[in-house]
């Protein structure tokens, strides 16, 4: 058997036409896997706020070969090499990613299972694919995933909502979104501190949550308290296993990468094996 770091991932980049405008994919897949798993169930990440998939840098080819599994990023429209877009976001865009895009990128892409795992405000929409195909969803992974708005998470956004006055952060944002750049950052801002979206909440989401659930959380995270994983838990109808990582903030697959690699292969190669799939 090959150890994961010996494998070798095949990287490959695709443009998919939806309705909406175009939808950028990358997969990454092990070279030469014989565990027909590999493909039939990937890994599906979904991005933060201001992310794409080349914010999630070498984590994705690095969990592919721990894991053994094909791993799928998109940037969802709007974001990153993604068709643009100059619509003002509704209060349901999370809930509506699982019913408007992720269907698509499985069809375009050829699978039906899979393991859905989200970072920031793509935990909520991993949990929403996952509540919304809840036969086909293996596992859920949430990577400091918000359940409600929280003043902390408001907190931390109004003090970047500052910190954006400067026109170098705007710059910066320039090299993963283009000319993208000031939608995506209006995008997360005014969606988030409207006062229509204070009432946004998982809980009934999460009631339709039935797959095995990794919810990983730092300590000292800037944008939300460790009653996120704690409540998206409590509220999951399935089995929920909670990660406090200390000494981490917001970002943990950057700030504590091997520690990451190795909670999330550990999960999927091993926890996975001993529960029972999910029954919708």
């Amino acid at each position: 058997m090959t150890s994961p770091e010996n494998r070798v991932s095949v990287t490959k980049d695709v443009w998919l036409e939806h309705e909406h405008g175009r939808l950028f994919v990358r997969t990454w897949t092990p070279a030469g896997s014989l565990d027909v798993s590999c493909f039939d169930t990937p890994i599906v990440l979904f991005h933060d706020s201001l992310g794409c998939v080349a914010l999630w840098r070498d984590f994705p080819e690095k969990l592919s070969r721990a894991s053994g599994r094909r791993v799928i990023a998109y940037d969802r429209l709007g974001f990153g090499q993604s068709g643009s877009r100059c619509d003002t976001l509704a209060m349901d865009f999370i809930s509506d990613e699982a019913k408007t895009y992720f269907p698509f990128i499985r069809e375009q892409l050829g699978f039906q299972q899979f393991i859905c795992c989200g970072h920031s405000v793509g935990g909520g929409m991993a949990v929403s694919c996952a509540a919304e195909f809840p036969a086909d969803c293996t596992a859920l992974i949430t990577i400091a995933a918000q359940a409600f708005t929280e003043e902390q998470t408001l907190h931390g956004i109004q003090i970047a909502q500052e910190q954006f006055k400067d026109e170098a952060q705007i710059e910066r944002l320039k090299k993963y979104h283009g000319e993208k750049a000031r939608w995506v950052l209006d995008a997360w801002i005014q969606t988030w501190l409207h006062p229509s979206f204070a009432s946004w909440s998982l809980q009934n989401v999460l009631s339709g949550v039935i797959s095995p659930a990794l919810l990983i959380h730092g300590a000292n995270d800037e944008y939300g308290s460790i009653r996120h994983p704690n409540l998206i838990a409590q509220w999951s109808s399935g089995v929920s296993r909670v990660e406090i990582i200390p000494d981490t903030f917001h970002v943990p697959h950057k700030e504590r990468p091997e520690l990451m690699l190795n909670l999330l292969a550990g999960f999927i190669t091993t926890d996975l094996s001993s529960v029972a799939a999910p029954v919708a």
